[in-house]
């Protein structure tokens, strides 16, 4: 491959970033205007995230997935606690280990957003023959960059 190559693939994947990122504005904005949705800040949606997908773990282990530091973790999780949003028990064994698990009202929260997301995107009008190309790129990228 030549440096010209490289030069255009390099404008490519910062136009791709440039897209998501003007995608995840907009996505964000519109989902939350149902008032029905708990509305996060970027921290507590990233450690919701992982919560949600990682039901048990402790919150060292949500620090390390997120990279966030304790405090700010701490902080979050006071956030989700008092929206009703996480919960913590004890974990087994180790009665000072904590253990975080998304409650009913997250549950709810989340079926309410991925609504209103598929919704928005159902809207947009683009060839959902690109829907799976599309999928498989992006968790490859996300895949890649939690890796890194």
């Amino acid at each position: 491959m030549s440096e010209g190559d490289d030069r255009h693939i390099d404008d490519r994947l910062a136009d791709l970033a440039d897209l998501i990122l003007a995608l995840a504005r907009t996505i964000s904005t519109e989902a939350h205007m149902d008032a029905r949705v708990v509305e996060l800040t970027a921290t507590e949606v990233n450690v919701m995230r992982f919560v949600d997908r990682h039901p048990g773990a402790s919150p060292t282990a949500v620090a390390a997935a997120t990279g966030l530091q304790r405090s700010n973790l701490s902080r979050a999780l006071r956030a989700l606690e008092a929206k009703g949003l996480v919960e913590r028990s004890v974990g087994d064994g180790d009665g000072r280990q904590a253990r975080l698990h998304p409650t009913r009202r997250a549950e709810a929260n989340l079926r309410r957003l991925r609504e209103n997301w598929s919704r928005l995107l159902g809207d947009a009008g683009a060839d959902r023959r690109n829907l799976d190309a599309a999928l498989t790129l992006l968790a490859e990228l996300e895949a890649g960059l939690t890796r890194g």
